[in-house]
């Protein structure tokens, strides 16, 4: 007799050419991931030669009950590190059956800044600093955690090891390799501040590729959390008092920030940047106003403010930029729970687009 785990396991290439196909998209909520699964006749690796499908938006909050279906489209094609073999991880975007974006898919709009010629020619790199807090399952605490109360106060577990200061290791690193399994350009991981919190990074990849790989990346981090038991938090500020928050620091930059003479250009982006610190902020995450107080590594949420190797500035400045006269920047302001989508676009329409 079979085990379960035989079954899940079972490698479907031995006996046919069919794979599956799991659709992934973001719900109602703007940051809930959900997805389904169909079977398709071979492999596929371009997302344009996949069917589009359909779901019930009303059960998702993306549709009211009397008009509920809304329309998937693919966009990009991950390989699926849970059933392995050919089959595949698909994001996409969601459509009324009109064809239009309906109010909760934010990847057609930064798809088209990302279209536009002026940032194409910047080819713009983004790498992402994704944060996260793992909870315990039926009490919402941070693993490792005594349950209803603290662990010593912040100091030893930043990059930490030891059954005592690190807590989830097990289920960071299968998350590593399974987003490089799948083609994420996942570049690191470290445990952070806050105990039970970590960090992993994606990029530097160009365009909008960057924000649907951090969305694949926070999926399969979902899935290996739901397999263990645990619970994965995306909120700015999980653990009121002196705990560090949770951010998605944001690095940029273009073609001209990289080549001789770009530091000047990386000044003058931050500098609209500043000119329009509200309207980012007001984009950058739910919760934000909890975590950005101008203490713990960061910069009040009212304040705008950039420096060289500052950590508690808005925008950072790598000392290596600075001594090199080009490189990148970090915009700091984002939160864990922040859309990359608009995000990463709104960063490129400010800094190349628009015209103060």
């Amino acid at each position: 007799m079979s085990l379960l785990a035989d079954l899940v396991n079972l490698d479907l290439s031995d006996n046919s050419e069919k794979i599956i196909a799991e659709y992934i998209w973001v719900g109602g909520s703007g940051m809930d991931m959900r997805s389904k699964a169909r079977t398709l006749s071979g492999p596929v690796t371009d997302p344009s030669k996949l069917p589009k499908w359909n779901y019930d938006g009303s059960s998702t909050g993306q549709a009211p009950g009397q008009d509920s279906e809304v329309i998937l489209y693919p966009q990009a094609i991950f390989k699926d590190p849970f059933r392995r073999g050919n089959n595949i991880l698909v994001m996409c975007d969601a459509y009324t059956p009109a064809g239009e974006p309906i109010p909760t898919n934010k990847r057609h709009a930064a798809a088209e800044i990302f279209a536009n010629p002026d940032v194409v020619a910047e080819v713009p790199w983004y790498g992402i600093e994704q944060e996260y807090t793992l909870l315990q399952k039926d009490v919402n605490w941070p693993l490792g955690w005594p349950i209803g109360g603290y662990p010593g106060p912040q100091g030893p577990y930043y990059c930490s090891i030891g059954a005592d200061k690190s807590f989830g290791r097990d289920i960071v690193d299968a998350h590593y390799k399974a987003c490089l399994y799948a083609g994420i350009n996942i570049s690191g991981i470290n445990g952070e501040v806050m105990p039970g919190q970590w960090e992993f990074q994606v990029g530097p990849s160009v365009g909008i590729s960057a924000s649907d790989e951090v969305w694949i990346a926070r999926y399969i981090l979902e899935r290996i959390t739901e397999i263990a038991g645990v619970v994965v938090s995306f909120d700015p500020k999980p653990i009121p008092g002196d705990w560090n928050g949770a951010g998605a620091h944001t690095n940029y930059s273009t073609k001209s920030m990289r080549e001789e003479g770009g530091y000047e250009i990386i000044k003058k982006a931050i500098e609209k940047l500043g000119l329009r610190h509200k309207e980012h902020i007001s984009a950058y995450g739910e919760g934000n106003e909890r975590r950005l107080t101008g203490h713990h590594e960061t910069a009040d949420i009212n304040t705008f403010l950039w420096g060289v190797a500052n950590r508690g500035a808005s925008i950072r400045v790598g000392r290596d930029t600075e001594k090199e006269g080009k490189g990148y920047f970090e915009d700091r302001r984002p939160a864990s729970n922040m859309d990359p989508y608009i995000v990463t676009s709104m960063i490129a329409e400010t800094t190349l687009l628009w015209n103060p």
